[in-house]
């Protein structure tokens, strides 16, 4: 009996193979053919990235997009070969099976990495709208600094403290964002406060007149000055004035000589910054306890 079920099985895988041999033999022809056309579109898929990528630099010169558009075309071409090809050595089941089975796995990794692929759509999003670019000085969250380099996942800044924030493009492109660098000009806010014996009004003329030298100020720009609040110890007030805004370090030296010529000019016209008065109560028991005890060391 094993002798015969050893030969049966034998048997069964000679012919097997033979069919096997026989349909490998009939499918050469399908083969070679299928070799030269994925070869042919190959071909065909490198003519037009060059072409694209040619078009594509008079279109726009960002280069992530260059990029992207350029691979999106190259592999579009290559996999319409590997369909062709399928089809030529009569795999149309596994053309579906594929697909199929391509649409699950992408469903999968879809849901398994939601993040990285809505930050790879968010730095297409921003490859092609571009609010902000390389060089610009951008704010996001508690971070400000210049943007150094932009890919599909994150962007790269460098705060005005040296350190490198590596921020997800998801967030760069859905949080609110401020770009120093769209807007060429900036209101510079000073607030200070002067003594309620002074002359408000020979405060205002002497603030406007001490800021019109200010670094970078947009003469059309009048500077303002208002009175904001009666405050504990002096009369509080704010002066603006706009500058054009090359730069963070031209604001800040902006504002320091904003700051330091007030003062000047307060001091060489009387006006007084007065200093915070705090009121303390003690009850009058400790009163009569720190007299005595003053008495006592005398």
């Amino acid at each position: 009996m094993k002798e015969i079920e050893v030969e049966s099985i034998v048997g069964l895988l000679y012919k097997k193979l033979g069919s096997w041999f026989e349909t490998g033999v009939k499918m050469i022809p399908n083969i070679v053919a299928a070799v030269a056309i994925f070869l042919i579109f190959f071909l065909i898929a490198r003519v037009i990235r060059k072409v694209t990528q040619k078009l594509l630099r008079r279109v726009t010169h960002n280069r992530a997009v260059q990029n992207l558009l350029n691979t999106v075309v190259y592999l579009t071409f290559i996999l319409i070969g590997c369909f062709v090809c399928l089809e030529i050595l009569n795999l149309d089941k596994a053309v579906t099976s594929i697909l199929a089975g391509a649409g699950v796995i992408g469903l999968a990794l879809g849901f398994a990495f939601q993040e990285i692929a809505s930050n790879f759509v968010s730095g297409a999003l921003i490859a092609f709208k571009e609010p902000y670019k390389i060089g610009d000085i951008v704010e996001v969250d508690d971070y400000i600094g210049e943007v150094k380099r932009i890919t599909f996942r994150t962007t790269r800044l460098i705060t005005f403290q040296g350190l490198e924030v590596l921020i997800p493009n998801k967030y760069m492109f859905t949080e609110p964002m401020v770009n120093y660098t769209t807007t060429p000009k900036r209101r510079l806010d000073i607030s200070v406060g002067v003594s309620y014996d002074d002359d408000l009004e020979l405060v205002e003329k002497v603030t406007k007149k001490a800021l019109e030298s200010t670094p970078h100020r947009i003469k059309e720009n009048e500077i303002e000055v208002y009175f904001e609040e009666f405050g504990g110890s002096s009369i509080n007030l704010s002066a603006r004035v706009w500058i054009e805004y090359p730069a963070n370090k031209a604001y800040v030296k902006a504002k320091s000589f904003a700051i330091k010529s007030i003062k000047k000019a307060y001091d060489n016209n009387g006006i007084s910054i007065p200093f915070p008065i705090r009121t303390l109560d003690f009850p009058k028991t400790q009163i009569e306890e720190i007299i005595e005890h003053t008495n006592h060391v005398n």
